[in-house]
């Protein structure tokens, strides 16, 4: 690798690991998947400064050119990600879901206790100030 190559890669590395924990450190980013940017810049970070494990990796995999070694961890790094924020996605929707129901359940629990008890409905409540007196019994006989 020349050495542009291996500056600009070990630049990239350092500046990735830099903002992972600067978004934490912010709270933009939660720890649970702070750890697994970090572990992925951490890794770009070796191969980019250590030559040898470049160079081993890429005869081990058969890979002339060693930077490409990079290319293909990168690529795998966001692979798994993207796995592995598909997963909490659906994990999230399923939550969602739950929750909805839940509400309903609840909403419908809420109107018929209101039908028990002869309470107002939302649907019934007139916008606007609340008024007081005369003016609010003849609104309630009204609607």
């Amino acid at each position: 690798m020349t050495d542009i190559t291996q500056v600009v890669s070990v630049v990239i590395s350092a500046t990735l690991m830099f903002v992972v924990l600067e978004l934490v450190r912010r709270r933009k980013l939660s720890d649970e998947y702070s750890l697994i940017w970090f572990v992925c810049a951490a890794a770009l970070l070796v191969f980019s400064a250590w030559r040898d494990a470049l160079h081993l990796a890429a005869r081990l995999l058969g890979i002339h050119y060693p930077p490409a070694v990079l290319i293909l961890v990168l690529v795998f790094f966001v692979f798994v990600v993207s796995l592995y924020f598909s997963v909490v996605v659906s994990r999230q929707r399923q939550q969602i879901e739950h929750l909805v129901e839940e509400l309903a359940l609840l909403d419908a629990q809420v109107r018929e206790l209101r039908n028990r008890i002869g309470a107002v409905s939302p649907d019934e409540v007139i916008p606007g100030p609340p008024r007081y007196g005369r003016e609010a019994a003849e609104q309630r006989r009204v609607g």
